[in-house]
C-alpha cells in the first residue's frame, strides 16, 4: 500500500460564484448555496443565467465529489448529475477517473475529515491547494476498496431505508390528521367520512369558518397545565452543577422528529433544577431564533419513545420552552395542529424582535389564537394511531443511531488499514 495526494488522482476545481442579484426565491433552476449544500434549495436562478454559466465554465459531472469549503467544512456528496443543481464558490469538486481510487472509497475517506484548512480574510476555509496536498495513506487495491465500501455502504443503505420508512409513516399520520381534523372527514357513527357524507357543519364566528356540529372552540393554553423553562447549565461538571443532561436547542428539533441529524450538547445543571427535566408527553417549542424565511416555533413532542433513544435525561435550552399537558389524549393533536399552523406560516404573525433576534410571542399566541376543539373521544382515537406510528419511527431512529455509531467506529479503521478485509 502506498499513499496518494488528492491532486494525483484527479482535477480539483472551484465552483463559480452566482451574485445574489441573479437569484430569486420563487422560480427557475434550484440553486444550492453553501448553506443548503446537500439539502433543500431555498433560492433559484434564472434558466438563462444557468445556461450561460454552463457554457462558460467547467462544471461538475455525474460521479464527481463535491466538498463544502467554508462553513461546515468537509461536507461531501457524490454529484448525481442532475441539471437542477448549481453550486457557489464555497464548494469545490474533484474530477476522479477512478483508475487509482474509486469515488465511493474517496467519498468515505473524506468522511474522516482529513482536511487542512487555511485562515482566509474573514473565515477559515478549504482551498484547492489544501485539497491537492491532502494525502490518502495506505491506499488499498481497487478490489479491497470495493470490499470496504460495500461494508460501509450496506450500513448507509439500511439507514437510508429506515429514513424512507419513517418519512412514509410521518406522511401517513399527517394525512390522517388533515383528513380528520382539517377536512373534518373523521369516521361518523356509521364509519363513513363525516363531512363528505353530509355531516352537519355549523359556522363559527370566532374561527370564521364552518366546523362540525358539536365541536367547540379553544386555545392551546386550555390544553397546557404547566411550563418548563429552559436551562443551559455548564459545559463541565463544577460546583453544584453536577446533573448531566442532553440539552435540546432549536437546531435539534428537526433531528428529534427524524428529519436530519441530532447533535445535542451534553451540559451539567443544578440538581435542584431537575424539575426542568423533560418527561413523557412534554412538548418542546422553539421560542427564539428563526430567519427571514423560517419562523420561530418549531415543535417536537417528547414521548416515552423519544426519551428511550437517549442515555441521559433531556432538557431544553433557554431558547426553547417545554409545556406539559392536562390530558395526554391531547398530545398528538397539540403537536400536529401546531405543525399545521407552522407549515402554513401562521407563526410569522406572532413574532417580536429583541436585539435583532426573533422571539415567538408564546403566551400571546397560545392564549389568543383560536383553534377547533374536537370531541375527546376522537382525539383518543387519533392518539392511539399516532402513538403507534411514533413508536415505530422512534425505534427506527434508535436503530439508525446504533448503525451510525457502528459505521463511524469502523470508518477510520477501514480507511487506515487497522482492519484488513
Amino acid at each position: 500500500m502506498s499513499s496518494l495526494r488528492l491532486g494525483e488522482i484527479g482535477k480539483i476545481s472551484m465552483c463559480k460564484r452566482i451574485l445574489k442579484s441573479q437569484t430569486n426565491e420563487f422560480s427557475g433552476i434550484p440553486f444550492y448555496k453553501i448553506s443548503t449544500f446537500g439539502g433543500t434549495p431555498t433560492v433559484y436562478i434564472d434558466e438563462k443565467v444557468y445556461l450561460e454559466y454552463r457554457e462558460k465554465y467547467s462544471y461538475p459531472k455525474k460521479g464527481d465529489i463535491l466538498i463544502s469549503a467554508a462553513g461546515t467544512i468537509g461536507k461531501t456528496v457524490i454529484f448525481d448529475g442532475e441539471d437542477s443543481y448549481f453550486q457557489d464558490s464555497n464548494i469545490v469538486w474533484i474530477e476522479n477517473d477512478e483508475s487509482k481510487v474509486t469515488n465511493q472509497f474517496l467519498y468515505y475517506f473524506l468522511q474522516t475529515n482529513p482536511f487542512i484548512t487555511t485562515n482566509g480574510s474573514t473565515i477559515k476555509r478549504l482551498y484547492n491547494d489544501n485539497l491537492r496536498d491532502t494525502k490518502i495513506p495506505n491506499v488499498p487495491s481497487i478490489q479491497q476498496q470495493n470490499q470496504i465500501t460495500d461494508i460501509l455502504g450496506t450500513l448507509d443503505k439500511k439507514i437510508q431505508t429506515n429514513n424512507q420508512i419513517n418519512q412514509e409513516l410521518e406522511v401517513m399520520a399527517k394525512t390522517l390528521y388533515d383528513y380528520w381534523f382539517v377536512q373534518f372527514d373523521f369516521p361518523d357513527p356509521n364509519g363513513k367520512p363525516y363531512k363528505s357524507s353530509g355531516g352537519k357543519m355549523v359556522y363559527n364566528p370566532e374561527l370564521k369558518r364552518e366546523i362540525p356540529e358539536g365541536w367547540g372552540v379553544t386555545t392551546f393554553s386550555s390544553w397546557i397545565s404547566d411550563n418548563k423553562t429552559g436551562d443551559w447549565g455548564k459545559e463541565t461538571s463544577q460546583g453544584n452543577y453536577t446533573l448531566e443532561v442532553d440539552c435540546i436547542r432549536g437546531a435539534d428539533i428537526n433531528g428529534l422528529s427524524g428529519n436530519g441529524k441530532t447533535d445535542m450538547p451534553t451540559r451539567f445543571i443544578l440538581e435542584k433544577n431537575k424539575n426542568k427535566l423533560l418527561t413523557d408527553f412534554d412538548i418542546v417549542i422553539e421560542i427564539s431564533g428563526g430567519s427571514p424565511t423560517q419562523s420561530t416555533g418549531r415543535i417536537v413532542g417528547i414521548s416515552e419513545n423519544v426519551l428511550n433513544r437517549f442515555d441521559l435525561p433531556l432538557i431544553c435550552s433557554n431558547f426553547c420552552k417545554a409545556v406539559s399537558l392536562k390530558e395526554q389524549e391531547t398530545f398528538y393533536n397539540f403537536v400536529y395542529e401546531w405543525k399545521n399552523l407552522y407549515d402554513n406560516g401562521v407563526l410569522f404573525s406572532w413574532e417580536g424582535k429583541t436585539s435583532g433576534i426573533k422571539n415567538l410571542l408564546f403566551d400571546s399566541f397560545v392564549t389568543n389564537y383560536h383553534i377547533a376543539q374536537p370531541p375527546i373521544g376522537l382525539m383518543e382515537q387519533f392518539f392511539d394511531y399516532a402513538s403507534s406510528v411514533d413508536r415505530k419511527i422512534q425505534l427506527l431512529l434508535k436503530q439508525n443511531q446504533e448503525l451510525t455509531q457502528l459505521r463511524d467506529w469502523l470508518l477510520p479503521m477501514l480507511m487506515n488499514g487497522q482492519v484488513i478485509i
